[in-house]
Parts: structure tokens; sequence; C-alpha cells
């Protein structure tokens, strides 16, 4: 079973944000002439990256539940200008919604095991990000969703 982490995606109000700054960021990347590959740049590297580069994810709670994942591609630890340690998590570009899972508020990242992820959505149930944002909430926090 693959190991996964999971992150709060400080600043997006909702999915469609998160893939918005997706999209942002993949078109200046391609204007500047680099690869174009979304990356989460992070504080710490994982230790245990072997585990999360055989098919883990890192999900993203935003506004207090786990919505969605994105597929962890690579891990790459650098040192920056200022010669602190930081890692890149090279992510695949595709958002796959999750069934909500309520997260409280934490800082930095979390390893999150195979068999205490939420789901993906199904095809019949990726309608339900259509809902208001509160009534999904409620409905997540009730173990409905």
């Amino acid at each position: 079973m693959p190991l996964n982490l999971v992150k709060l995606c400080v600043g997006a109000e909702s999915v469609e944000d998160l893939e918005a700054w997706i999209g942002e960021r993949l078109s200046a990347m391609r204007a500047r002439g680099e690869p174009a590959e979304p990356v989460h740049t992070t504080r710490m590297a994982p230790k245990r990256a072997d585990e999360l580069l055989d098919g883990g994810s890192l999900y993203w709670v935003i506004k207090g539940n786990v919505q969605c994942r994105q597929k962890l591609a690579a891990i790459r630890p650098f040192t920056d200008a200022e010669g602190i340690a930081r890692c890149r998590l090279v992510l695949e570009p595709t958002v796959v919604r999750t069934q909500w899972q309520p997260r409280r508020a934490f800082q930095g990242w979390r390893y999150l095991e195979a068999k205490d992820a939420p789901a993906d959505l199904r095809r019949g149930e990726a309608g339900l990000h259509a809902l208001p944002p509160d009534l999904r909430r409620e409905l997540a926090e009730l173990g409905l969703l």
C-alpha cells in the first residue's frame, strides 16, 4: 500500500481555486521557458520518500476538509539561496477529487496511510462538488460525504 502526505492548502477556498492556481503557475512556467510541472515547496524533506513515490499522493485540506489529491511524481531536496534546506514535492497536474474528510489545522505535512486516506469520488459522485461549500462541509461532518 502506498504512503501519502496530507497538507493544508493555504489560501484556497475550493478545489476550483487550487486547479486555477495550478493552471496559472504552469502557464507562467511555460512562458519563462521552464519545464511545466506542478511543484510544492516545503521546509522538510520526507524521510519515507521511497514509500511515497510508490504510488502515493499529496492530499489537500481545503477549508477544514481533505477534498482532493495529486499524485506524487518526485521528491527533490535542495538548499535555497539563504542556505536553508527545503524540498520540492513534484506533483502530477491532475487534481483528483476525494470524499471529504474533516481535518483540524496543523503545520507542515503529515504522513497518511492508505487505509486512512479518503476514497476518490466515483464517476457519479463528481457532481457533488456542485453543492454549496457550506452544505458539503456539513454533510462531510455528518459522515454523509
